[in-house]
């Protein structure tokens, strides 16, 4: 009697074993390891040859190769525009993720709407809410036109059906782990559903020139569910981040094949939806007046900068000392503490030090290292800092104060808000209006303070 062949698969990034394993070897996920029926393996096989019998291409110089002429149409926001690198691109597949209740829903049928307003055929397929409930949110975001179509289905040959009776110009499946696919025998959301359907997808998008958004489900480690194969095999992935709580909310591009991934789009919900931010200015900061713990930096958030306002708290701890940051990375935060005991001889770990970053923004680039340092000590020594400086560098384990990118672009933006001073690491080439102090070193900051 022949040996019954088993499979198991991780349900988490899809890797496959032919024997249980309590932990994946591939991401370190426990408890993961599904069995896989007999009809899922036989489907895996029938799959796996069906690729592999495809006639071969043949390969060709790269000096005879015709370069594709992309074309990108406007998405009626400016934001998402900017992030997908000019427009919206023809058989494009994208994939948006992010927390639940940030507006990935509210964006995207925004966006159809806008595109139905302009003669586009489009359709939004969703398999979490009724066609009712949708209605609701259009008639809030002014998006009821006759050339939107709703399809409230999770049947992966419905929807297929459906676009073999109409040629639209746009498709918004969300989500992604709500669809299922009856070829295969297994639960909606599994790794190898998603890997199958989006598998389909991509074949509609590029044989049918029809671009494709997909919502995304994450993780709660904040990664986007699924198998990691999901983000290799779609042309775009864009994250939504921002507080529930706070009206701002980024679009960040992690991969993009028609363009950079250096931009992010500001969004701002309000009661007609989620709208393009209109202006940065005087959004993360308070120009008036500053209390002791509070410095000024400058950020780039892609292309743009942006003046945000670093809070320090340091106080007398009662037992072990705490190091706390929310918008910034606490490990960066441990080294600077370090290198102010080192250098300065501050005794910081008899203290707790909080740091906070203003407007719910999070720091990515090390320029902001110099107002870390600069709210701590004004924390420290309870002194305020002028109001009219700023501060620009990254800071060294040799205690050095290093120069910072687009240094031109950061301080023309001081220039435009109206503020006067900036201690920045070195001269800059273009001439500004802002006094500058260089600083090389951390101490000469203790020196001006």
């Amino acid at each position: 009697m022949a040996k019954k062949k088993t499979l198991f698969e991780c349900q988490a990034c899809g890797f496959q074993s032919p024997r249980w394993m309590g932990k994946c070897t591939s991401c370190n996920a426990w408890e993961t390891m599904v069995e896989l029926s007999s009809e899922q393996i036989k489907f895996l096989k029938e799959t796996q040859s069906t690729s592999s019998s495809t006639t071969a291409a043949k390969a060709l110089p790269i000096t005879q190769i015709e370069e594709d002429n992309i074309t990108r149409f406007g998405s009626g926001s400016k934001e998402l525009d900017l992030v997908l690198g000019g427009g919206i691109v023809p058989g494009s597949l994208t994939l948006i993720g992010g927390s639940p209740g940030v507006g990935k829903s509210t964006l995207l049928l925004k966006i159809a709407g806008n595109l139905a307003k302009e003669g586009k055929k489009v359709l939004y397929v969703s398999g979490e809410e009724s066609s009712g409930q949708i209605k609701l949110r259009a008639n809030r975001l002014d998006a009821n036109h006759d050339n939107l179509y709703l399809l409230p289905e999770i049947n992966l040959g419905t929807v297929l059906s459906e676009l073999n009776k109409q040629r639209y110009e746009l498709i918004v499946i969300d989500s992604i782990q709500t669809l299922y696919s009856d070829e295969t025998p297994s639960a909606p959301g599994s790794v190898t559903q998603v890997r199958t359907i989006t598998f389909e997808l991509m074949r509609i998008a590029k044989s049918l020139h029809i671009p494709i958004f997909i919502i995304g489900h994450i993780t709660k480690e904040g990664s986007i569910a699924g198998p990691r194969v999901l983000e290799h095999m779609v042309d775009t992935v864009l994250y939504f981040e921002g507080d529930t709580n706070s009206e701002l909310r980024l679009l960040r591009g992690f991969k993009n094949r028609f363009g950079a991934t250096n931009e992010v789009g500001i969004f701002e919900m309000n009661k007609e939806g989620l709208n393009d931010a209109k202006s940065m200015a005087g959004r993360f900061f308070n120009k008036e007046k500053l209390q002791s713990g509070s410095a000024l930096t400058v950020i780039m958030e892609g292309s743009r900068p942006i003046i945000v306002e670093v809070q320090a708290l340091v106080s007398e701890a009662y037992g072990h000392p705490k190091r706390s940051s929310t918008g910034f990375d606490n490990n960066r935060l441990g080294m600077l503490l370090a290198l102010l005991e080192k250098k300065l001889d501050l005794p910081l770990g008899t203290y707790d030090v909080f740091i906070n970053i203003s407007g719910g923004i999070k720091i990515n680039e090390p320029s902001a290292d110099l107002a870390i340092i600069a709210a701590i000590l004004s924390s420290y020594r309870d002194r305020e800092l002028s109001a009219q400086t700023l501060f620009l560098g990254e800071v060294s384990l040799t205690g050095e104060i290093r120069e910072v990118p687009s240094l031109g672009q950061r301080l023309k933006e001081i220039e435009t808000q109206g503020f006067g001073k900036a201690v920045i690491p070195n001269r800059p080439n273009e001439d500004t209006t802002v006094k500058c102090f260089i600083a090389g070193e951390v101490s000469k900051i203790i020196e001006w303070l």
